[in-house]
């Protein structure tokens, strides 16, 4: 366990700019000491002495603040952390989950796949908005009327128990999550919820033949990917062994999704047939397109995990 001043340091810094964090660590860590000091000399216990200075130099994010010269202020400072917080809480899953559902919505229920993406850009930017606004409005007017809140002041015991950086975010892995969920409901739902073809007939986009294994296993490696964001997320950064699992996920999902794009059995061969443009080599055309996204999302994916393994390493 990392004493009450490493912890109280390290949350300091992390919200004073990166290239005077060594410089303010050791100016704030003896600041800290001397007023331990000054306690003890008088006979006060250490451990007792260092939550009364922690305690007396208040929030670390205030503290931050000041080192950096950064006004904690939007309509006024009392509520401005209060404020911060709470937005980014709400910004960080809201937007991306109604985002996500209206996508869904627009693709499955409505039978407008094509339009999907667009509806559910537009429904999280809306979100967004409205959140922004309406936290925004709560907060100036406690600024201004001043209500008596009774909220409880800051103590040591909010101290989050790192002292070093996370390099998975909270917000981060949520919206991977969410990504990972709902591509498992686009494979589930475009079998129930049919592609509406030109005389009217509702097919499933995909090969139904795939329910057999493929699509299966599919799902299962992505259900497995949720696992490792868990697992990502509990690390709190990315380690070799979470890079080496990381890598057989992205092989085990894009093999077969590059397998199955080759060999033309992805796509529903009665959706093929109702559509020309598919009919004329336009499977071909999409198994190319498809493939290489795949392909390069993987390669990024992994030659990412290593690359950030590699600086939580230094």
């Amino acid at each position: 366990m990392s004493s009450l001043t490493d912890r109280y340091v390290a949350a300091t810094m992390r919200a004073v700019p990166a290239q005077r964090r060594l410089e303010l660590a050791d100016e704030l860590r003896g600041s800290i000491a001397d007023m331990i000091d000054d306690r003890t000399a008088s006979g006060q216990d250490p451990a007792s002495a260092e939550r009364e200075v922690l305690t007396e130099l208040g929030n670390p994010e205030q503290l931050a603040a000041r080192y950096s010269d950064r006004t904690l202020q939007l309509i006024g400072p009392r509520y401005f952390l209060m404020w911060w917080r709470l937005l980014r809480l709400l910004l960080t899953w809201i937007p991306a989950i109604v985002g996500v559902l209206a996508g869904l919505t627009k693709a499955l229920v409505d039978g407008e796949p094509g339009a999907a993406i667009g509806t559910a850009v537009v429904a999280a930017m809306q979100t967004a908005v409205q959140i922004a606004f309406w936290v925004t409005l709560v907060f100036a007017v406690l600024e201004r009327t001043r209500p008596p809140l009774g909220l409880p002041e800051w103590t040591v015991d909010e101290l989050p128990e790192e002292t070093r950086d996370r390099q998975i975010s909270h917000s981060d892995s949520i919206a991977s999550v969410v990504f990972l969920l709902a591509t498992i409901g686009l494979l589930v739902g475009q079998h129930f919820q049919r592609w509406t073809t030109d005389d009217g007939t509702r097919l499933p986009a995909l090969d139904p033949a795939l329910w057999s294994f493929w699509l299966p296993a599919l799902i299962v490696v992505l259900l497995a990917t949720v696992g490792l964001e868990i697992a990502k997320y509990r690390s709190g950064r990315w380690t070799w062994p979470l890079v080496a699992v990381n890598a057989v996920l992205n092989v085990a999902f894009a093999a077969p999704v590059l397998w199955l794009l080759a060999t033309d059995r992805l796509l529903n061969p009665e959706l093929v047939e109702r559509f020309a443009w598919l009919r004329d080599g336009g499977t071909v055309e999409f198994a190319r397109v498809a493939g290489a996204v795949v392909v390069l999302v993987a390669i990024w994916d992994v030659i990412d995990s290593a690359v950030k393994a590699t600086r939580a390493a230094r």
